[in-house]
């Protein structure tokens, strides 16, 4: 029987893209109130090219975004002149404010009715290669653990992720749904190390993969549902 489903976060249970550009100008806020060289010098959309620049450079950090942010952050300032010591404490104020509105997350319709169904009747855990945790959202009253990559020092489709919740949970990759919208990262590396899967394709398109998915979904209403079915095909 099923034990376990796993939950990707980002486009998963909420969308992200609003919530980044609202903590990405607040830590721009942030900045241009006390290193204002910094926002006089870069605006929003070079800032980003700046910290696609800085992971270039810093390929250590591939699982480490919240790292990776500070470091952008920090060597913006130093290129504009402030001190390594003002860099380093203005590199942590800035992604301060801008992890505390990355928090202030919008559940996708219907979410918290949908998680209360599924906690009634399984363990509940959040794999995110982000840098939300879940336990700082509204709708972290209904799950039992949660991994991330910087955590664990792998992302998504790596199997370390996967591997953790089973440890945590003490259940057999067959006995766990993972659900995720990303194909590669979500669908493929859950079906990589056995786990059953439900792929959240709230858009509506045609699947990019190999191996489809257990159950898709375009709406996270139709989630108990999905989960049920793959329980009813199991072998008795």
């Amino acid at each position: 029987m099923i034990r376990v489903i796993t939950f990707d976060l980002d486009d998963t249970l909420w969308d992200v893209t609003p919530t980044l550009l609202r903590a990405e100008a607040a830590q721009n806020a942030w900045l241009a109130e006390h290193r204002e060289r910094v926002t006089q010098a870069f605006d929003a959309a070079e800032m980003r090219r700046l910290r696609m620049r800085t992971f270039e450079l810093h390929p250590e950090l591939k699982h480490h975004i919240s790292d990776l942010r500070r470091q952008a952050l920090y060597e913006v300032q130093l290129h504009c002149g402030y001190s390594e010591e003002l860099a380093r404490q203005g590199a942590e104020a800035a992604f301060e404010a801008f992890l505390r509105v990355r928090h202030q997350v919008e559940p996708f319709e219907r979410a918290l009715e949908v998680l209360e169904v599924l906690s009634e009747r399984y363990v509940l855990g959040a794999l995110s290669n982000g840098n939300a945790d879940i336990f700082k959202v509204d709708i972290g009253e209904y799950f039992d653990f949660a991994f991330s990559a910087e955590q664990i020092g792998a992302s998504k489709p790596l199997p370390d992720m996967f591997h953790a919740s089973m440890k945590e949970t003490g259940a057999h990759s067959r006995e766990i749904v993972h659900v995720g919208d990303h194909p590669e990262h979500d669908v493929a590396g859950a079906q990589a190390v056995g786990m059953y899967t439900v792929w959240a394709n709230y858009d509506g398109v045609e699947w990019p993969g190999d191996t489809p998915a257990d159950e898709e979904v375009r709406d996270l209403a139709e989630l108990p549902a999905a989960v049920y079915r793959i329980e009813e095909r199991l072998p008795r």
